[in-house]
């Protein structure tokens, strides 16, 4: 009867979920051995073997893919009952798991997650920080922060704030190469790619006569927003970044907006996203609400304190113009 083998269904879809032992156990806080045991457990209740083992990996047998299928979705049941539970109870509890940009994450997060965290002391909050789009379900997130046009029809999303992106360059550069005066003088200078987005050397633009395209030859690339503002900074080329990011460097004169009578199209809303669910876990729910209400008056508004404590942190170890 599966009915008394609850724990060893979870244990056995963490395992698959996890691809080994040792991560199952990592994720559930228990030995490996007694992960093993309890698979073991499992498939001597059914009469039938679950996985193959080898020295070196796990694979699911026919039986395991067809009966992990159905597993899943129990767990998925008993979580979402759990979860039913805590909100009654009213206090969420557990692991909040975060995925969020690096810079973006750097500069706002910590002063977010302590207040939220002093708010709800029984979380853990398990923050990863990344510049590449993760598959929040295959990885086992409960939420994301995305930067981005949203079109990811598949996850649910609460916006957070708009943000702005522009062109940039640093006052040497320009001094030594001169200003675009349009989009397509970007082919003729040096310019840094920001590289996670579809493509990197293609720019557009909506200008006064309508939309450009540009196609620029980077003497630079790079998947950090900031690393390219640094580069910037230190007039290697021109750069397009969020205005979160350049906002410091650009109020103190190290780096000067250009073209500004084309708008760079890398603009966007900052949104919480979480994958679609018939439950939303409270911890989820809560942590979402307290974003909403501390980007209530936008993000500029927010921008000033968490960019100092974000310098205090790094020691205010800025790159000299």
């Amino acid at each position: 009867m599966l009915i008394g083998n609850l724990d060893g269904m979870t244990v056995f879809a963490r395992v698959v979920e996890e691809s080994s032992f040792s991560g199952a156990a990592r994720k559930l806080g228990m030995s490996k051995s007694a992960v093993s045991k309890h698979v073991t457990k499992l498939e001597d209740s059914l009469g039938i073997r679950l996985l193959n083992r080898t020295t070196r990996r796990l694979s699911l047998t026919d039986a395991g893919s067809t009966f992990y299928q159905h597993c899943a979705r129990v767990v998925e049941e008993i979580e979402t009952a759990e979860h039913a539970l805590t909100d009654l109870r009213g206090t969420p509890r557990g692991t909040l798991r975060i995925s969020a940009p690096l810079t973006f994450g750097q500069m706002y997060l910590p002063q977010l997650v302590t207040e939220f965290m002093e708010m709800y002391p029984g979380l853990h909050v398990d923050i990863h920080l990344a510049d590449h789009m993760v598959d929040l379900v295959a990885e086992g997130f409960d939420m994301a922060i995305r930067i981005t046009r949203l079109k990811d029809s598949s996850m649910i999303a609460r916006k957070l704030a708009d943000y702005t992106g522009h062109v940039v360059a640093a006052p040497a550069y320009l001094e030594q190469f001169g200003e675009p005066k349009t989009p397509q003088e970007l082919a003729d200078h040096k310019t840094l790619a920001y590289t996670n987005v579809a493509s990197p050397n293609i720019w557009d633009f909506e200008g006064p006569d309508g939309p450009v395209t540009v196609r620029v030859n980077p003497v630079m690339s790079c998947n950090n927003g900031e690393f390219t503002s640094i580069a910037a900074i230190r007039g290697l080329g021109i750069a397009r970044e969020p205005e979160f990011i350049v906002a410091e460097a650009l109020s103190e004169g190290r780096l000067v907006r250009i073209l500004k009578d084309y708008d760079p199209l890398n603009n966007g809303g900052i949104y919480a996203v979480y994958p679609e669910r018939r439950h939303l876990p409270s911890k989820v729910r809560v942590f979402i609400d307290f974003l909403v209400e501390k980007f209530r008056g936008g993000l500029c508004n927010f921008h000033q304190a968490a960019c100092h404590e974000y310098k205090q942190g790094r020691g205010r170890q800025r790159p000299a113009p």
